[in-house]
């Protein structure tokens, strides 16, 4: 498990980068003092990499591989491809002063991710939020913050949802609690304006929204929201993002992918279909 607290600020493709190398460590049984020795520093360096937590040098990395013994050419450019890509600043790096540290680390990750899937109880996903709903959960949320800076924190939202578009836009596929459909965000207009939204983005391909009932009752997924990424090299590992009120967890280990994984496997098998899903919010409409 991966956990950034607010001001540790490692990167999202850090993180990948760390979790790649101690896979392959651990996969050859060299202990983290080893491999320090191996790039003349500490064990706890090699800690802080796996974390995501310091800058990587090609050098380094380049000696931690002959040390794990990765000879095939596919694996060395992953890895090293992700060193290069881990040391340029992603385009939100300009919204710093706005967002979290451990919040920066998924802006970047979703900006790689061949297909995300997620579970919101709260909030339509911020992915398909409309102008004005981001604006009413955004101002509800910063209490006390000045016009400019709500206005950069919408632009900001409105930003990473162009991830949707194009060519290259990744599978999105949400499940989302009916009461994040029936909260009264921003006003009956607001709310009308975000539930036609939905519904015409349900005609993008790379789109899938479903939604939880109120008439199944408890579920799998009582925990709360996650979501999981998935990314195109299949080197790469899936991740799991838990967001806290101060934090984030960013989980990474098979086993703890696969018990989200089964939860969110679960949570579409009990919630609507696409069909029914533009049939409830068709419904919902009508009663706003």
């Amino acid at each position: 498990m991966i956990q950034i607290q607010a001001g540790s600020g490692p990167t999202a493709l850090r993180i990948l980068l760390g979790s790649q190398l101690r896979k392959l460590r651990e996969s050859k049984g060299i202990s983290r003092d080893q491999a320090g020795r191996c790039i003349r520093a500490s064990e706890s360096k090699i800690s802080r990499m796996e974390l995501g937590r310091v800058g990587f040098k090609e050098r380094d990395v380049t000696d931690l591989l002959v040390l794990y013994g990765v000879e095939d050419d596919e694996t060395r450019d992953v890895v090293m491809n992700l060193v290069d890509q881990a040391n340029e600043p992603g385009w939100w790096h300009r919204f710093n002063d706005l967002l979290p540290t451990w919040f920066q680390a998924y802006v970047g990750l979703e900006e790689a991710a061949e297909r995300i899937r997620t579970y919101e109880v709260q909030f339509v996903p911020g992915l398909l939020q409309t102008k004005e709903y981001a604006r009413a959960v955004i101002t509800a949320g910063a209490v006390g913050a000045a016009p400019e800076e709500i206005a950069r924190r919408v632009d900001l939202r409105l930003q990473r949802q162009r991830i949707l578009d194009g060519g290259n836009a990744p599978t999105f596929w949400a499940v989302i609690d009916e009461a994040a459909l029936r909260r009264p965000i921003g006003g009956t207009e607001v709310m009308r304006g975000q539930v036609q939204h939905l519904i015409d983005l349900m005609n993008q391909p790379n789109i899938t929204i479903q939604v939880i009932p109120f008439s199944f009752g408890g579920h799998a997924a009582e925990g709360g929201a996650f979501s999981i990424l998935r990314f195109s090299d299949q080197d790469l590992p899936d991740i799991v993002y838990v967001e806290q009120l101060a934090s984030a967890l960013y989980l990474d280990k098979r086993e703890e992918v696969d018990r989200y994984t089964g939860v969110m496997e679960r949570l579409c098998a009990v919630s609507t279909t696409p069909a029914e899903t533009v049939d409830l919010l068709r419904q919902i409409m009508t009663e706003l």
